[in-house]
């Protein structure tokens, strides 16, 4: 049976901005009601009452300051070492039969040289390659034959050692994502495992998306 306040939570819950703004307790519920109520009524089949919408936004809202903000921030304050690398190159090549064979190839040769970046991942189609601009020369050499897509420039990296926890608390990548997007940063690349994750960016942009994701912890 639908009832005015699952109307509502299921409407918030298609509009993330509108979530977590809902969250930070920064929209006037009353405007915000105003606002909806063609939407919901046109979902109830039948006219809602705006006082009923209020009171429906602000359980929610205080429910999502708890099952949100709280499960989130303990995570999020428990973020471990964060490391900037720069002079970063980002291949992309088509995936093909030969390009497993070709990156063995690159790794055996970056090896035994000292302090260079390299990590990779692969795709249905396509597989990416990101290492220091000094060693653009061997990675050109090896994959000569491959289809490149793209060749990304004077970037640079971050990685994010998160706790262990972040693998069974949803929304931790999107509450970090959003907050360098408000920011106005572009994420070029996300490269994760499980308790940590890389993001590559322009190095124009490095020093703003490290403060960024440095103050979270605050």
């Amino acid at each position: 049976m639908k009832t005015v306040s699952s109307i509502v939570e299921n409407y918030i819950k298609t509009k993330p901005f509108l979530l977590n703004a809902l969250s930070l307790g920064i929209i006037n519920l009353t405007s915000l009601s105003r606002n909806i109520m063609t939407e919901l009524e046109s979902e109830f089949g039948k006219e809602v009452k705006q006082g009923a919408v209020v009171m429906a936004l602000k359980r929610l809202t205080e429910e999502l300051d708890f099952r949100l903000n709280h499960k989130i921030n303990k995570v999020i304050k428990n973020i471990g070492e964060i490391t900037v690398r720069s002079a970063l190159t980002d291949y992309t090549y088509v995936v093909s039969d030969t390009v497993l064979n070709k990156q063995a190839d690159l790794i055996t040769d970056i090896n035994s040289l000292p302090d260079i970046f390299y990590t990779s991942s692969k795709g249905v189609n396509e597989t990416n390659i990101v290492v220091s601009n000094s060693v653009n020369h061997l990675v050109e050499k090896h994959f000569s034959s491959e289809k490149l897509i793209q060749k990304l420039e004077n970037l640079a990296s971050i990685t994010v050692k998160l706790p262990k926890e972040n693998i069974v608390v949803p929304g931790i990548y999107y509450f970090i994502f959003q907050r360098l997007a408000w920011e106005g940063i572009i994420i070029n690349e996300v490269i994760s495992t499980s308790n940590e994750f890389t993001i590559l960016v322009s190095e124009n942009e490095v020093d703003v998306a490290f403060k960024v994701i440095k103050d979270l912890k605050n």
